[in-house]
């Protein structure tokens, strides 16, 4: 794989009385320069910590980081300095992102600050980063308890572009939002991507959310990814019974379209996998072979999918 930020066979495995919590389990993905990958998934499948291994605030337990091609994933926090600055990372929820002590303008020129941007200049970076998020330039006086949800999250997405990064990672970046204001901050995302050139790793448990946003979607579940693919053909065509239930529950069925079979049940504990396809506990479709063999990704047209039982056609 190639591109802008690459995850090789990544693991994270954290310890626990009696085992280990397999959180992310072998997870291959390629973002490239300008484009949005969204990974989508239950609570608790390991999306937000995938993402944090992507950034390196966590050291994987097994297999690689690169960025830009170079293997980030042995590096120290000195030697990861240089390339914080070309990844940033935007809150779920705004209202913990912001220190209550800081104005908008000690918090959105911080990683000025940080990374040793000349202080003559900071007044007037800060006031075009408020204005590429669509608030006044006076608002960099006011404190986060002055600012509305969306104004707060503009901000936070303002500091995130501060030092012109290549990759922002948006875990959950809406989910704290009214309604309204989910829409206003994705097309607001949309268009910071086009005028910059972001790349994006989106993390959201809501596919309605990220057909918006998003070129290509990683579907996870229990720590691995079960199915990869164009957002265009995820969306019409999705192989995977997950996606198939995920998609259900939050749009319209294609005319004339079969309904999916339910999902039921909850996600089983990352301690405790079960034997064969992870899924197989909830899966209607689920038949011997998938409770007794691990299911190996192939491809289904431009889609891969981690699925006995997923097949060709529409």
């Amino acid at each position: 794989m190639s591109g802008l930020l690459t995850l090789a066979n990544v693991e994270m495995r954290f310890p626990v009385r009696g085992g280990v919590v397999r959180a992310v389990d072998g997870v291959s993905l390629a973002l490239d320069a300008g484009q949005s990958l969204a990974i989508v998934g239950e609570s608790g499948c390991g999306k937000s910590t995938v993402a944090r291994l992507a950034l390196r605030l966590l050291p994987p337990t097994a297999g690689r980081v690169l960025f830009r091609g170079d293997d980030i994933t042995g590096l120290g926090e000195r030697a990861l300095r240089p390339f914080r600055r070309h990844m940033q990372l935007v809150f779920q929820n705004p209202h913990a992102a912001l220190d209550p002590r800081m104005t908008m303008f000690a918090s959105i020129a911080e990683p000025l600050v940080v990374q040793g941007e000349a202080s003559r200049d900071r007044k007037d970076r800060v006031a075009d980063l408020l204005d590429s998020v669509g608030l006044p330039a006076d608002f960099m006086w006011r404190f986060p308890h002055e600012l509305s949800g969306g104004q707060k999250q503009r901000a936070c997405i303002a500091r995130a572009i501060a030092l012109k990064p290549s990759l922002v990672v948006l875990d959950e970046p809406t989910s704290a939002l009214d309604v309204s204001v989910q829409a206003q901050i994705l097309d607001l995302l949309g268009e910071l991507r086009q005028r910059f050139g972001l790349a994006y790793l989106f993390i959201s448990h809501n596919l309605a959310v990220v057909r918006h946003v998003a070129d290509r979607v990683a579907v996870m579940y229990l720590g691995r990814i079960v199915e990869e693919g164009p957002a265009a053909d995820v969306f019409a065509h999705p192989r995977h019974p997950y996606t198939q239930a995920l998609l259900a529950a939050v749009l319209p069925l294609r005319p004339g379209a079969p309904l999916p079979p339910p999902l039921g049940g909850d996600i089983p504990n990352a301690a405790d996998i079960p034997e064969g396809c992870r899924f197989a506990p909830r899966c209607p479709l689920a038949g011997d072979v998938c409770r007794a063999a691990d299911p190996a990704m192939r491809r289904i047209g431009r889609q891969s999918v981690a699925c006995h039982v997923a097949k060709e056609g529409l």
